[in-house]
């Protein structure tokens, strides 16, 4: 695997990006607002979803890596008084951040990606849950008139656990075979090999091949438009377009 954040970065930021998920929560007029990135979803279903689904990791975290699935949060349930929402969330936070320290980085545990490149590992664990614990809180953020970019940091090891984790896959490609690139403005890019044998992917240093595809812009705008946050029109790509298309509708059999 690539070099990515270490493990105590990956906390540490985890903890960052919570809090500015809180802050945002708090300087909403009404929790009731709709989300416009989850147009399903109220402001209090998305601090409901964030605060149930750390619990939840926290909980399949301190399992240890035998439990065959992810477990359902433990609760208590998301209140509806904001103050006591607003610690509840906190505590979900806590929750997840120890389970994942006392289990380090190397232990094993149940993951959803199995057939990608990323190791079903609690510091792989953190790793994708910084980043939904991001991109969420530029939903929030949104929600309230104010998304911000993802700080660099964050969104540059985004495209790389984006590429690794979600993209990755042994299941066959139906399309022609493709060549994709991400290349983040902070100096950083990726490729993606997709065929009959799935989706491979590395950090790009330089290639005399040309991809079939590409995407550019920084690293918090790449990030924002592989979750759909963004039109893929929102960053610079040049190539053939129907392979962005094809890739997001993909859903692989493995």
């Amino acid at each position: 695997m690539n070099e990515a954040l270490a493990f105590p970065d990956l906390l540490r930021l985890i903890d960052e990006r919570s809090a500015a998920f809180r802050a945002a929560v708090a300087g909403a007029p009404d929790l009731g607002v709709r989300v416009p990135t989850c147009p399903e979803w109220t402001l209090w279903d998305l601090v409901r979803h964030l605060g149930d689904g750390r619990r939840s990791w926290a909980a399949t975290v301190a399992a240890g890596p035998d439990v065959p699935g992810r477990l359902p949060s433990p609760g208590p349930a998301a209140p509806e008084e904001r103050a006591a929402l607003s610690a509840w969330l906190a505590e979900s936070t806590r929750l997840l951040l120890d389970a994942v320290r006392e289990a380090g980085p190397d232990r094993g545990c149940w993951t959803w990606w199995g057939a990608s490149q990323s190791p079903r590992t609690c510091g792989a664990v953190a790793r994708h849950q910084l980043q939904e614990i991001s991109v969420h809180t530029y939903d929030a953020q949104l929600a309230v008139g104010d998304g911000q970019p993802l700080p660099a940091v964050v969104a540059l090891d985004g495209v790389e656990d984006f590429v690794f984790t979600v993209c990755a896959t042994t299941g066959a490609w139906p399309h022609e075979p493709a060549v994709v690139d991400y290349h983040a403005t902070e100096g950083r890019s990726w490729r993606v090999w997709l065929s009959g044998d799935g989706a491979r992917a590395a950090r790009l240093a330089g290639s005399d091949t040309a991809a079939d595809v590409s995407a550019r812009g920084t690293a918090s705008e790449l990030v924002l438009a592989l979750y759909g946050r963004r039109p893929m029109e929102s960053v610079d790509v040049a190539g053939d377009r129907r392979i962005f298309d094809r890739l997001f509708a993909w859903e692989p059999e493995v």
